[in-house]
């Protein structure tokens, strides 16, 4: 019973499977290119990209400043803040404000000017020059983003023991997603003096044009190679143990456990080969004489 059972399992040793990809290496290197072609196509014509920036924000607390004892301490206080500076990012009130800054972007052209006055021989002061109002330009393109869309394309990434946080907004298009990180930011420095006792926010590194986030297309196309030759590997070797049909001698003698008894050489007939009946009639009456 031991020997009709392994006689029966289909079994493939190193040798063999290395024998039997060689003889498939074309029909191996077909697959895998085809899928890593299938995995770049779709990630690079089909899906839509993403696109990432980062402004960098600093939170310090100028107060007590000339007290060495007094700003560690607050510098501690505002690390264990940044959680909170987190959540007020991502609260409403700032995106509502970053929602109303991106519709409409102005930049500052020209500061505000006060009035100059100067006195006269009677010390009656005398207006010399009206006071200018400040001018603001468009800053950029305007985007038409609500609150709820800035909160499901905002992240705040924070590191321990660092007064140093990064607002990253994830966009469409590069300069989108530049747009809206600044725009976050910028709302964020300066509401969040308003919200807290904080004197001090500053942008450190403002955000620039967005790099692609997803997908990514090298990855993709890597894995179709994987999934390609995986595939590939596995219809060769489960095609290979369902075939029942006889492949050469050894199958004979090793599998089966047959006797070699010899060989019986093959030999074609030719397509004029013909009997002569008249010929074998009379070998027939020969034999009855």
């Amino acid at each position: 019973m031991k020997n009709t059972e392994n006689n029966s399992s289909e079994t493939i040793d190193l040798g063999q499977l290395l024998a039997l990809l060689r003889k498939h290496i074309w029909a191996l290197i077909v697959c895998s290119v085809g899928f890593a072609f299938i995995g770049w196509f779709i990630s690079d014509i089909v899906m839509i990209p993403k696109y990432s920036s980062s402004a960098q924000v600093l939170v310090n607390d100028r107060s007590n400043k000339n007290d060495p004892n007094a700003a560690y301490a607050a510098q501690q206080a505002n690390t264990q803040l940044v959680t909170t500076y987190k959540d007020i990012i991502t609260s409403h009130v700032i995106l509502q404000g970053a929602s109303k800054r991106l519709a409409n972007p102005s930049v500052l052209i020209k500061k505000a000017q006060p009035a100059k006055y100067k006195k006269d021989a009677s010390g009656k002061k005398v207006l010399v020059k009206k006071a200018q109002p400040a001018v603001y330009g468009q800053a950029e393109r305007p985007y038409s983003v609500s609150a709820n869309e800035l909160a499901s394309s905002i992240s705040v990434n924070t590191q321990q023991q660092s007064q140093v946080f990064s607002v990253t907004a994830t966009a469409d298009t590069p300069y989108k997603a530049k747009a809206e990180a600044n725009a976050v930011a910028e709302v964020f420095r300066d509401q969040v003096p308003k919200i807290m006792s904080v004197n001090n926010v500053t942008i450190v590194a403002p955000a620039t044009t967005g790099t692609q986030s997803s997908p990514n297309v090298k990855l993709y196309t890597l894995a179709g190679f994987v999934i390609g030759l995986v595939l590939c590997v596995m219809v060769i070797i489960l095609k290979n143990m369902i075939n029942t049909t006889v492949r050469d001698d050894s199958y004979l003698s090793q599998e089966l456990g047959l006797t070699d008894l010899g060989y019986v050489a093959h030999f074609s007939v030719p397509s004029n080969f013909s009997i002569n009946k008249k010929t074998r009639s009379r070998g027939n009456m020969s034999r009855r004489v």
